[in-house]
């Protein structure tokens, strides 16, 4: 029931004996539940945003905020600079684009015609019932189809001015009298470059096929009035009724279910749900059939946190009315993890939250790519103006436009259409390489077109579970105020947990067999008496085993359905069976450490729970009250009455800030949580209050009153809650680690020293991301932190970006609500603020979200960004960013499917970017600039000859030649430049500081391409000027002459370009070099001037003789000697950063 990309996640269930959840359903029978989207951002804010409420508030951001009174405080200064212009000088610079890109859109849009999205009522069971036709519950992820392939890959294509540059000179060859050489010469480089592109295209979008086909055609089961039946994922309908279960799992909540939501918020945390009590009382599955019902839903909405809807059965009087909450919801892409779920179809196909919260792949194009079709544009420029030089030379004589269009076809060589061959090639060799580089395994390059990327890096985006650390959190630390227990005296704690229920086990007489605590007489006789380690450690291990919303569940080995009822029957509490199941991955960690130490969880409902002592004795506790934990109150709490003694107790656990008010006065609280904290450790303050019966009596009452009022019923119930929370006596402070990946720490500092800022964007709690935060030492240990507080209408905002702005060198931590205001009202100054923070980091992320965090950098920064993650709520992220990267993990293989690399672990990343990155973007910058000096003196050495034949649109060169000099002559040295490198990997690893010059872009720019412009105008004129000045007497072996001397000068230049020489170079050099000189003596027709039918051959013994070899010699050192000395004495008097390491 797919309906998104969910191949691996799907594969991760069945490993884990999970079954995934498809569209979205609603709960019924075993349970039932529904899903939507939420309210558009337009209808979020209440009239209290109004802007007239802030008239006298300008927003401080920059020293020109400060002195503007301009009553609309939503234009500042810098927030202007984005204005629209308009006018021609507009049109003339890119508003052309602009407004074709909003044609193209506007038809785009008319074209498909987004149905609207309403609320919808749907029948239990009857899809025929349905008053509108919903979308198909299919996935496509293809680019194409059969008719737009072509016109598809040609358009992405043609689009760059490069290659709409060679196709429009190549089809001038079929004017005859603009011709200039042989066809082959233009078409044959153009259409090897289409050719590949279509076949990697084609190969891409088959595997996209094959992958949504094998998706769709998965079978799930269908509950119909004739019993259960399989039907295709791309066959479900709204209105079905979809049975989805994991099989031999005890769970004892009746009427809920667990889910695992990781792939739409990343928490890989259990989350209760709960069935509708309607149908969840009927006898029978088949009576759902017999039953007239419908479930009212909301349209469907982007929000994965909230829903709303209501259950109606008609054929009761009177009906039966019943709320539907984001309680009863199954969402598509999550995983069912105990429990069997029938559930109605709500929304499918395109509907589902999953979808709706998943931005489609866009074409990725490197920010190198960007610049050399910048470069190229200015190459055309020079060749135009060239071409109007040569025929206002010739004195506007004659045809002289049909002259004009021959040059510009004669010059067509300054840019050369081998520059696109040679950099794809090139890309995909560094592909090939970070695929087989034995220091990150497993690595996978999804998009060969931007390996370059990886090297221009400046912001890295990056989630935190998962990514960052393992979401296995381990118990570290018991502090009881007088002593500390860690991870190696855990067993002392055993042992005094071994002797305390011993000693009340060997003493029937008190009446207490199932062990009462035995401190219980020295605890009531006041609290002056101090009590001893062994009864301190009991009490708290005891609060440990009661606080949580913890439940086990069991899993059977036994295939056979009568071994496992009989086992369920039994209460088969074996430790090998059993598993924990809680919303929070801390208080499974707190719960296992209990098993431990010798206290164990074995049964809980929704009225009791259940402990097993060390002997083997059964505890039980009535449940009487749970205070859900919530990020407001930051603590929860829960009060249990003991069955054997009748003891009424109330515990209470959360963060320091929230109880330190709470329990009794001490001393040590603050400095140890201090000190826990500096570990990276997440605490909990663990607290208790004994109630009589009256107590507790006067508190239900008051609880439910509570409870029952219409207005303000959160704040009565916070209140009658908080009369219990007053001097709570403090038990122990705990420590609990969520373990980190491997390297992370050494990898975050190595990516900041290398000046990439990092942005942390999670799904979770703040202060479990801020604690991470600081545990990954993403925040140094004395850097600030600032706690954006939540705001909800502009004026909040508007106060809390100045409370900011007055801070310097903090990081920030933000929540995906405060960041929503933020951004509609202040969003130029929000991010200028933000990106000058060493760390940002946001909490409680959508997955839209994050991909608008993403472009926000993009726009605002224009510099690269990378986002890297492992769960599907990363996907739109990755995609978002130029660069995404996926991490395989447990949240399966979506993220890394969707992105452009695809990693096993996070600590590998340092690799990918400062070595890989690096050698991938010198490479190619160099590789780019040198091909393109091959095109420039070759039209310099053809401007030099037409200028002294009276500027005649005459080729120098033949057709064979010109193809030769492009392919084998050169080509196998130029392309050598991918092997070259100027630092070795220990080298750019041990000094991260040498990829900040990276992002400068100073390696292709156009005081680099200058340079070049500069030798190549250098070169090709005294390689034409020295063949006709020494051989003026053998005029008619000038072609020979000439092109002998630039290959050799060529075969020089990549020699003076080289950094680090390897042996594949040193071949390349010599084969070219042997393959010309065979040319030379077996093709010596297409040395003459002019065409071959004109007679002109060149003379075998010419070329051997002595004064040929040191003329052509003298020439090729006049162009190169100059160049290797000017670089000598550039080495020695400016080196650059890396040649002072590597020497």
């Amino acid at each position: 029931m797919k309906t998104c990309k969910l191949l691996p996640l799907y594969y991760e269930c069945f490993q884990r004996k999970s079954i995934e959840v498809g569209p979205d359903l609603s709960l019924f029978n075993g349970f039932f539940s529904i899903i939507s989207e939420p309210q558009t951002s337009s209808e979020q804010y209440s009239s209290e945003d109004d802007p007239s409420n802030l008239d006298e508030m300008p927003l401080m951001m920059s020293e020109e905020g400060f002195e503007n009174d301009e009553s609309d405080y939503q234009t500042l200064p810098r927030a202007r600079v984005n204005q629209r212009q308009s006018g021609l000088g507009w049109f003339l610079l890119g508003g052309w684009k602009v407004l074709c890109g909003s044609c193209c859109d506007c038809l785009a849009h008319i074209c498909r015609r987004k149905k609207e999205l309403k609320a919808r009522t749907v029948w239990l069971g009857c899809p025929e019932k349905c008053e509108e036709k919903y979308p198909k519950n299919a996935i496509k992820n293809q680019k194409y189809n059969i008719f737009t392939f072509v016109p598809g890959v040609l358009y992405q294509q043609f689009k760059f001015f490069l290659n709409l540059y060679f196709l429009v000179v190549a089809c001038s060859q079929f004017v005859p009298s603009l011709k200039i050489g042989y066809l082959y010469t233009y078409w044959a480089p153009l259409g090897f470059v289409l050719a590949v592109t279509m076949v990697r295209e084609a190969v891409d979008e088959v595997r996209r096929y094959q992958r949504d086909k094998e998706m769709n055609s998965q079978l799930y089961s269908k509950l119909t009035v004739r019993g259960k039946i399989q039907v295709k994922s791309s066959d479900i309908q709204v209105g079905d009724l979809i049975i989805v279960e994991k099989v031999n799992i005890y769970c004892f909540l009746s009427g809920a279910c667990f889910i695992r939501t990781d792939q739409l918020d990343g928490e890989t945390d259990w989350k209760l749900k709960v069935a509708v009590g309607c149908t969840q009382r009927l006898p029978a599955l088949g009576d759902l059939f017999s039953i007239s019902a419908y479930v009212y839903a909301q349209r469907p909405q982007l929000d994965i946190h909230s829903f709303e809807g209501n259950f109606t059965r008609e054929d009761t009087d009177p009906q039966i009315h019943e709320s539907l909450s984001i309680e009863n919801t199954l969402w598509a892409s999550t995983v069912v993890a105990s429990g069997t779920v029938i559930g109605v179809v709500i929304y499918t196909g395109k509907e589902t939250r999953s979808v709706l919260n998943t931005s489609f792949a866009k074409n990725k194009v490197g920010l190198l790519d960007l610049e050399l079709n910048r470069l190229t544009k200015a190459l055309f420029l020079a060749q135009v103006v060239l071409s109007v030089v040569m025929v206002a030379l010739q004195g506007f004589v004659g045809p002289w436009f049909r002259n004009l269009f021959r040059f510009v076809v004669l010059f067509s060589y300054i840019i050369p259409i081998s520059l696109r061959v040679n950099l794809d090639m090139g890309k995909s060799a560094y592909g090939w390489m970070i695929m087989k580089d034995e220091n990150i395994p497993g690595t996978v390059v999804r998009t060969s077109t931007i390996p370059e990327e990886l090297g221009r890096l400046v912001y890295l985006l990056t989630d935190k579970t998962g990514t960052l650390t393992q979401n296995e959190m381990i118990f570290k630390r018991l502090h009881l105020g007088t002593v500390s227990y860690g991870t190696d005296t855990m067993d002392e704690i055993q042992s005094h947990i071994i002797q305390s229920y011993a000693q009340v086990t060997s003493q029937p007489s008190n009446g207490s067999t199932n062990g009462a605590t035995p401190s219980r007489k020295t605890q009531t006789s006041g609290p002056k008496v101090r009590k001893s380690v062994s009864s301190r450690i009991h009490e708290a291990v005891k609060a440990i085993a009661l606080c949580h919303n913890v439940t086990p569940v069991y899993e059977s080995h036994g295939g056979v359905n009568g071994e496992t009822e009989s086992a369920e029957a039994d209460q088969d509490f074996s430790d090998d069976n059993r598993t924990y199941q809680a919303s929070s991955p801390d208080e499974v960690a707190l719960v296992r450490w209990t098993e431990s130490v010798g206290l164990t969880l074995v049964n809980r409902d929704l009225t009791s729970l259940q402990l097993k002592t060390p002997s083997g004795q059964i505890l039980s506790f009535y449940i009487l009250q749970i205070f859900p934990f919530t990020s407001e109150s930051k603590r929860m709490g829960i009060i249990v009455r003991e069955e054997s003694t009748g003891d009424i107790t109330f515990y209470m656990k959360g963060a320091d800030v929230a109880m330190a008010s709470i329990v009794q006065y001490n001393d040590w609280l603050e400095e140890e949580c201090g000190n826990m904290a500096r570990e990276g450790l997440r605490t909990l303050v663990v607290a208790k209050k004994s109630l009589s019966e009256e107590q507790y009596q006067d508190f239900e009452n008051r609880y439910n009153q509570a409870k029952l009022s219409i207005h303000d019923r959160g704040l009565k119930v916070a209140a009658v809650v908080e009369s219990l929370e007053r001097e709570m006596e403090l038990l122990c402070l705990t420590g609990v680690e969520d373990q980190l990946q491997a390297d992370v720490r050494p990898t975050l500092e190595l990516l900041r020293n290398a000046g990439i800022k990092i942005w942390m964007l999670t799904g979770d709690k703040l202060e479990t991301a801020t604690c991470i935060a600081k545990s990954s030492h993403l925040v140094s240990r004395n850097q600030h932190i600032h706690v954006f507080k939540p705001v909800s209408n502009r004026g909040e905002a508007h106060l809390e970006l100045n409370a900011f702005r007055r801070k310097h060198d903090c990081a920030l931590v933000i929540s995906g609500d405060s960041l929503e205001v933020c951004l509609r009202y202040y969003e130029h100054e929000f991010v200028e603020l933000a990106c000058q923070c060493p760390a940002v980091v946001c909490c409680r992320c959508s997955p839209t979200q994050k991909a608008q965090i993403v472009r926000l950098l993009q726009q605002h920064t224009a510099n690269r960004t990378c986002a890297i993650g492992d769960g599907g709520n990363d996907v739109s992220m990755i995609q978002a960013a130029d660069c995404g990267i996926g991490i395989e993990g447990k949240e399966g293989k979506q993220a890394s499917l969707a992105a452009d690399f695809s990693i096993t672990q996070f600590k590998h990343i340092g690799r990918l970017l400062m070595v890989h990155g690096r050698n991938s973007y010198k490479r190619s910058a160099a590789l780019g600039q040198f091909v393109m000096h091959r095109g420039m003196i070759i039209s310099t050495m053809q401007a030099v000859f037409s200028s002294i034949f009276y500027f005649a649109s005459v080729p120098l060169y033949q057709g064979f030649l010109m193809v030769g000099y492009a392919t084998i002559y050169t080509m196998f040295p130029v392309f050598s430049l991918v092997l070259d490198q100027d630092v070795k990997p220990e080298m750019a690893l041990l000094y991260p500081e040498l990829y900040k010059d990276l992002t400068k872009g100073r390696s292709l720019s156009f005081k680099t391409f200058l340079i070049w412009v500069l030798i190549s105008v250098y070169q090709g004129g005294i390689l034409m000027y020295g063949a006709l000045v020494l051989f003026e007497s053998e005029f008619v072996h000038v072609v020979a002459i000439s092109f002998t001397a630039l290959i050799l000068t060529e075969l020089l230049m990549v020699a003076l370009t080289i950094r680090t020489w390897h042996w594949l170079m040193v071949v390349a050099e010599f084969f070219s070099l042997g393959c010309y000189l065979a040319s030379l003596a077996f093709l010596n027709e297409y040395f003459g001037i002019g065409r071959v039918s004109f007679g002109a051959f060149l003379d075998l013994s010419f070329i051997t003789t002595w004064p040929f070899l040191w003329k052509v010699s003298a020439i090729t050192l006049v162009s190169c000697l100059p160049l290797y000395i000017i670089k000598y004495l550039k080495r020695k008097f400016s080196p650059p950063s890396y040649s002072k390491l590597s020497s």
